[in-house]
C-alpha cells in the first residue's frame, strides 16, 4: 500500500532513502528531506507491507508530468515486485500525467514490464 509521507515517518523515510547511492551521507539525506518537507510539488510516499514500511518513492509534480527522483526498497524485500507496484500505484495517483525519470532512476524505470507493454519500449 502506497501512503503519503508524514513527518512522523521521517526516520523511516531517511532509512529507506539511504539505500540510494547518492543519498547515503546524513547531510545529503537531511537536505533531501528538507526539499520534500518544504516544497509542495515534491511528494514523498512510503510503501507499507503488513506492519512494515519497506519502500519509498519520491516525485516532483510539474504541470502535465511528474518526475521520479527517488525509488528505494529495503534490500531484504527486493525482488518481490514492490518497486514495480509503487510505480504502478503512483501512475494511478498522477492520473495520466507523463512520467519522467532522472539519471539515477532511469535504469529501474526501464525495467518495469508494465511500461514496456504500454508503449513498446518506454523512453525516459
Amino acid at each position: 500500500m502506497l501512503l503519503r509521507y508524514k513527518k512522523s515517518f521521517e526516520k523511516i523515510a531517511m532509512g529507506l532513502l539511504s539505500f540510494m547511492p547518492k543519498e547515503r551521507e546524513l547531510k545529503k539525506l537531511q537536505q533531501t528531506m528538507h526539499i520534500y518537507d518544504e516544497n509542495p510539488d515534491w511528494q514523498l510516499y512510503l510503501w507499507k507491507k503488513g506492519e512494515d514500511f519497506v519502500g519509498l518513492l519520491g516525485v516532483e509534480v510539474s504541470g502535465h508530468y511528474f518526475t521520479i527522483h527517488h525509488i528505494s526498497v529495503n534490500p531484504s524485500h527486493r525482488g518481490e515486485g514492490i518497486g514495480h507496484a509503487m510505480i504502478e500505484k503512483i501512475r494511478q495517483i498522477m492520473q495520466g500525467k507523463e512520467m519522467r525519470s532522472t539519471d539515477e532512476t532511469r535504469a529501474f524505470l526501464q525495467k518495469c514490464p508494465e511500461l514496456e507493454k504500454e508503449t513498446g519500449k518506454q523512453q525516459f
